[in-house]
């Protein structure tokens, strides 16, 4: 397993070890003692999510203000550009974000810690998309900044206008938003 290092410490892209031959491939998609030891991710992970959205489904910006989940996500079907959010007001990174492209060829995850706002827009036909959480979906203290805040100026790659839910076009803009402190 490779571990890359991002622009923001504690996010990470993670490509596993993967073994393929003219029968398909096998790949361990997590191990906690490797993950721990070649990655410092020690959480214990409580709830495993999957969505299938299609081209153009913007998702994000989530979070939750209390019951805080890190995230480990993959996509499994597809293409995503997926987007991390720093939103804890002490760090040095606050305000920044970082992407990646997860495909189901390049197998890469995503490691997003608490802390952080999370996002991803569907680039293929249909995406699926599983993610491990370190704590409970709480619909009671989720949040969800505007995708398109100007203030955080994320490089979305759109090529038509993105598909949202309701709450995705009601998020908070970023300089209003409930962050930890």
């Amino acid at each position: 397993m490779n571990v890359l290092p991002t622009e923001i410490p504690d996010v990470l892209i993670i490509e596993p070890r993967v073994f393929e031959d003219d029968r398909g491939f096998f790949m361990e998609s997590y191990n906690s003692k490797t993950f721990a030891e070649k990655a410092g991710i020690t959480e214990q992970f409580v709830q495993d999510n999957h969505s299938r959205s299609c081209k153009s489904v913007l998702r994000g910006l989530h979070y939750q203000v209390q019951q805080a989940q890190g995230k480990l996500v993959r996509a499994t079907v597809g293409s995503i550009f997926d987007v991390v959010v720093d939103i804890r007001k002490q760090s040095p990174t606050f305000g920044r974000w970082v992407s990646c492209t997860l495909t189901a060829e390049n197998k890469r995850l995503l490691w997003v810690p608490a802390g952080f706002a999370h996002g991803f827009l569907v680039l293929s036909d249909v995406a699926e998309v599983l993610y491990k959480t370190t704590d409970y979906y709480a619909p009671e203290h989720e949040r969800c900044i505007l995708w398109n805040d100007p203030d955080l100026a994320i490089a979305w790659p759109l090529t038509e206008e993105p598909i949202l839910s309701s709450k995705d076009k009601a998020g908070k803009p970023f300089g209003i938003a409930e962050v930890f402190s």
